[in-house]
């Protein structure tokens, strides 16, 4: 019935994107993020929706006469290099023929990201992205939090199999990266039927991924909530609903939960923690042997770790988005991936310092400091975990992008209507007579 319900459901849609190419792109981004039909047990599972979206997606924007230009600012061309660069690491793989799968799966999620940029271009686009990547995860979070309560916290949760987000670590962190989206949402929501379900939500995720039993999950949500309460203009009101829900949550999980996370005390003695070690140490004498291309994908292999491993004989993945980027891309790779993060977060900064005091970008502002949040919540968590190529950092990567261009946009119109359009001689409209505070907007990020 599942399999039915999501054929049905995907197909009803299709038209709309068809008819409307930014549609198609939340399609994607829903299909994607939530993976809906990995829900059902028969069909479905393994029928190629992405790719059919993908496909009717393209071809809506090809025929459509709307504008779709890629916004080519220092941000975007950063992310270009960054995928032009794993190209290059492909070419100088360890193992060009084992490479193929991951580099395919890889430049396509590269690809619809820069689809997505080129299709949300108003600021209701970007809310609908947002509302869509708070829908696909949120699914887990209200889910796996009932479950967590049902179960007394005695059983694990676990993400959606076959995606980024199987296992208990990776879900966990999407949902933490999800709380602060909510947070948004509630701030311009005008029903407050809407805003009390997203603080239900936000609380479920919570429970949620404190029932994956993840250690990694436990250190992000504790950064991340103290950047959300900074970030926040509810200081007083996030404090007392920490201050209350928090004892309870944790009196809450049995006693095994409590002792998973006492190993953070003691990670020398826990073999998981040993093993993230080992398999660092092992990305970074690749790297300094192949520093500027590193080993290209698929570099967890017996034979690479009986050459680079502390203990050769202790096989994981990376578990790590930077130590992934480094022994898979190099030096060079980490080094672009680390600068996309930086300027990733000055876009926000810049969102957040030129709309200070404007009621008009108060919109701007609370997404800015949110993605902001919850971009903390991924660099934390994202230290022990693979998702390099997870989609959703990049997808507020680009809503991020194109936010800061909106309100660089409103704020020049601004400016000039209240300087006056200058003219040229035949009376057509010339240069912009622009104070040197608006003049100088878009250096100054």
């Amino acid at each position: 019935m599942r399999d039915v319900f999501v054929t049905i459901l995907v197909f009803g849609m299709l038209p709309y994107a068809f008819k409307r190419p930014y549609f198609g792109a939340l399609m994607w981004v829903w299909i994607s993020v939530m993976n809906p039909h990995t829900q059902g047990w028969g069909f479905a599972t393994t029928f190629p929706f992405a790719a059919i979206i993908a496909g009717v997606t393209l071809l809506s924007m090809f025929l459509s006469r709307e504008p779709k230009n890629l916004p080519l600012t220092p941000l975007t061309w950063l992310l270009i290099l960054f995928v032009l660069w794993m190209n290059v690491t492909t070419v100088f793989a360890i193992y060009p023929d084992a490479v193929y799968d991951q580099w395919n799966k890889v430049m396509k999620i590269m690809l619809m990201n820069f689809i997505v940029l080129m299709l949300i271009k108003t600021k209701e686009q970007i809310q609908h992205l947002i509302w869509v990547i708070v829908v696909s995860l949120g699914y887990y979070g209200v889910k796996g939090g009932v479950f967590t309560i049902r179960s007394g916290g005695g059983e694990m949760v676990w993400g959606p199999m076959s995606t980024f987000i199987e296992g208990n670590n990776e879900i966990a962190l999407a949902l933490i990266m999800t709380i602060p989206l909510m947070h948004y949402l509630q701030t311009i929501s005008p029903n407050k039927w809407v805003r009390r379900g997203l603080t239900v939500s936000m609380l479920l995720c919570a429970v949620a991924a404190i029932g994956t039993y993840s250690r990694g999950a436990l250190l992000a949500i504790v950064a991340m909530s103290g950047f959300l309460w900074l970030k926040s203009r509810q200081k007083a009101g996030l404090g007392l609903l920490a201050v209350m829900s928090v004892p309870l949550l944790l009196a809450f999980m049995p006693e095994q939960w409590s002792k998973r996370m006492d190993t953070i005390n003691t990670y020398e003695e826990d073999e998981s923690v040993q093993g993230r070690f080992n398999a660092w140490w092992m990305a970074y004498n690749l790297a300094k042997e192949r520093p500027l291309t590193g080993g290209g994908f698929e570099v967890t292999t017996p034979d690479l770790f009986f050459r680079y491993a502390p203990d050769p004989f202790d096989i994981h993945a990376a578990h790590s988005i930077y130590f992934q980027a480094l022994g898979e891309h190099g030096f060079i790779g980490l080094g672009i991936y680390l600068l996309l993060g930086f300027m990733t977060w000055r876009t926000g900064s810049w969102i957040i310092r030129n709309t200070a005091g404007n009621e008009d970008h108060v919109w701007a502002r609370n997404l800015a400091s949110m993605i902001q949040v919850s971009l903390i919540g991924f660099a934390v968590g994202g230290t022990f975990l693979s998702l390099l190529y997870f989609d959703v950092p990049y997808y507020l990567m680009a809503a991020m992008v194109v936010t800061r261009i909106l309100v660089e946009k409103d704020l020049r119109e601004k400016a000039g209507s209240r300087s006056g359009t200058a003219t040229n001689v035949r009376g057509q409209p010339g240069r912009l007579n622009l104070p040197q505070s608006q003049r100088t907007l878009r250096g100054s990020g």
